[in-house]
């Protein structure tokens, strides 16, 4: 029989998240690329067919900052989370390896597909004004676990290092994800944030299959070998669209 999870561990690891993303929202806003994607053909590491193909959509993104920008609905700067956040994902799937010597044990696609649309939920939640920790966590909760969570329990005690434990119990690493250094960080840097931000929601890891997911036949493509990478990654924007769309309804609702 599965671990029940309660309430109160969600919210904590979910705190943990959120305190995450929030320097990441910030950068990814920026009005210009702010990840160095210039990677030696070289290297090994690096899938460089699916970094070219991620790099020639890169290239049509409008920007923040832009006149245009100013002139967009939340609704529209959402669908430009959509397309931004798509895109870092799958910048980081690019990183063979990202997972190290566990990444034949843990489902790589399953945390940066998690990681991806909780980085989505808090952008969505900054465009909407919504600045407060606790609402936000209570957002992820709902959105992507069907979590309803009180208020009490998703502002918690305010202990940062009883959250940081319940993380460290599971994952073995409780401390705060740290921002990529630098002016503009290389790939690697950016995807190894994006993991170790999913790598946190193990501790909640029966919670994960709940999320959203691509439909049925983007899951049926993704089994294909050659195509499969596509049919992945088109999953994953269909379920950031469907995670943007509950956003708005959740946000109308609540706030």
């Amino acid at each position: 029989m599965a671990e029940v999870i309660s309430d109160e561990r969600v919210a904590a690891v979910l705190r943990r998240f959120v305190r995450g993303c929030e320097p990441m929202v910030g950068r990814l806003r920026e009005s210009d690329e702010p990840f160095d994607l210039d990677v030696g053909r070289d290297d090994a590491e690096i899938d460089h067919g699916l970094l070219d193909r991620a790099k020639a959509r890169l290239a049509r993104v409008r920007w923040p900052g832009s006149a245009s920008w100013a002139r967009l609905s939340v609704e529209e700067r959402s669908h430009w989370w959509v397309s931004r956040v798509g895109r870092v994902t799958a910048l980081a799937a690019s990183v063979t390896g990202l997972a190290g010597a566990l990444g034949d044990r843990l489902p790589l696609q399953n945390i940066l597909g998690s990681a991806g649309q909780g980085l989505l939920l808090c952008a969505i939640a900054a465009e909407h004004g919504v600045e407060d920790r606790a609402t936000r966590v209570r957002l992820l909760a709902e959105v992507l676990f069907d979590r309803r969570l009180s208020h009490e329990v998703a502002v918690g005690e305010g202990d940062d290092a009883a959250d940081a434990a319940v993380v460290r119990d599971v994952t073995g690493d409780g401390e705060p994800v740290e921002e990529p250094k630098g002016g503009r960080p290389g790939l690697k840097p950016a995807a190894k944030w994006l993991w170790r931000q999913g790598r946190m929601l193990l501790a909640i890891y029966d919670e994960l299959e709940k999320r959203p997911h691509g439909r049925f036949y983007h899951q049926a493509l993704g089994m294909l070998p050659v195509v499969g990478m596509a049919g992945d990654y088109l999953g994953e924007r269909s379920a950031l669209k469907r995670v943007a769309r509950s956003a708005h309804r959740w946000i109308r609702a609540n706030t």
